[in-house]
């Protein structure tokens, strides 16, 4: 008979892909060197015209910690950081720091410049731009630094040898204003999710609301290159970001990324609760032996029981409504919700 095991990593990657999706849509808006010109003009308020000025230096997939960052550029003697992000994150002045050193390495290497010698090396000027429009209500503008993330110490005298600003710009549409209006591709972007979430808020599946705001958008001549020419790879992008049926939950908690690299690939035993343990699928393979060679309609035995609730409490700890749980366990583990829904109330 064929196993039905809830398989958690698989939920968990899918979560991990669906948060970087609407960063991969900002970075396609944004591909051409005169709209990320545009954008930087619009926020710096300069009018700068040469797209061939811009230097692209945005990392690709380095194998150095596996960075990858959205988008860098250099151009009149700044180089520029912008990261999107559908999700706040208080550490993106730490990513910042570790992105800065390697474009630096990068920009010393490819410029000759020996930082050994007794001659100043010039550097261009960093700025570091987040630009937000996840669900939350955030400011404006908000600026994240490094030195918050610093553990105080007693006998500290004067600032950190070490500092990175982050100035996080909320493009939510409706904030911002001058910042929307200044760049048309920027207002444009933020209005277009605007539409899907408000399609998906009124009722609509995913795919029927990234559908309507996709029609509505193109009629009005927003991101109409692109929604035309791609709409299929546009559809794709939202629809795995937002996910029919999990995009409301997909904001997971603080943590979930070490408790899928150390923990669930290796199994779910008694310790899964934190995220790191042993023997996940030796766990769920002998508590569902079990419950099928006793049979469902004789109920759950001790061992899948067990199984059930831990795996119950690591979807609780990454933000899953316990109607989801029961929904899920139900699906995967073939257990009626009567029993699902006895173990919640030994779990609380």
């Amino acid at each position: 008979m064929k196993q039905n095991k809830l398989n958690i990593v698989r939920i968990l990657k899918r979560f991990a892909v669906n948060r970087k999706h609407k960063d991969r849509l900002f970075q396609r808006v944004f591909a051409d060197k005169k709209d990320l010109l545009d954008l930087y003009n619009a926020i710096n308020g300069t009018n700068y015209t040469d797209p061939d000025e811009l230097e692209i230096t945005t990392l690709e997939d380095v194998i150095y910690m596996s960075m990858k960052n959205d988008m860098s550029f250099i151009i009149s003697s700044t180089l520029n950081l912008y990261e999107h992000q559908s999700t706040f994150n208080p550490n993106m002045p730490v990513r910042g720091l570790l992105y800065f050193a390697r474009l630096y390495e990068t920009y010393i290497k490819q410029h000759g410049l020996n930082i050994y010698g007794h001659k100043l090396v010039k550097l261009p000027r960093p700025q570091f731009i987040i630009f937000y429009n996840g669900r939350d209500e955030y400011p404006d503008e908000v600026v994240l630094k490094l030195s918050d993330a610093f553990i105080p110490t007693s006998n500290a005298t004067d600032d950190a040898a070490l500092e990175c600003r982050a100035k996080m710009l909320n493009i939510n549409y409706g904030h911002n204003r001058t910042l929307l209006n200044t760049c048309r591709r920027l207002h444009d972007y933020s209005y277009f999710i605007a539409k899907v979430n408000e399609y998906a808020d009124s009722g609509l599946t995913m795919e029927e609301a990234v559908d309507n705001a996709v029609d509505l958008c193109i009629k009005e001549d927003i991101l109409a290159d692109i929604l035309i020419k791609c709409r299929s790879e546009v559809s794709n992008m939202l629809l795995t970001e937002f996910d029919e049926k999990l995009y409301k939950k997909s904001v997971y908690k603080e943590g979930y990324e070490d408790g899928v690299s150390e923990g669930y690939e290796r199994g779910v035993d008694e310790g899964h609760r934190r995220g790191v343990s042993e023997g996940y699928e030796r766990g769920v393979d002998e508590g569902h032996r079990r419950g099928v060679s006793e049979g469902y309609g004789r109920g759950m035995d001790e061992a899948r029981e067990q199984d059930v609730m831990n795996s119950i409490s690591m979807l609780r700890s990454i933000g899953i409504s316990d109607d989801r749980i029961v929904s899920l366990i139900a699906k995967n583990y073939s257990v009626q919700k009567e029993e699902i829904l006895n173990i919640l109330k030994k779990d609380k």
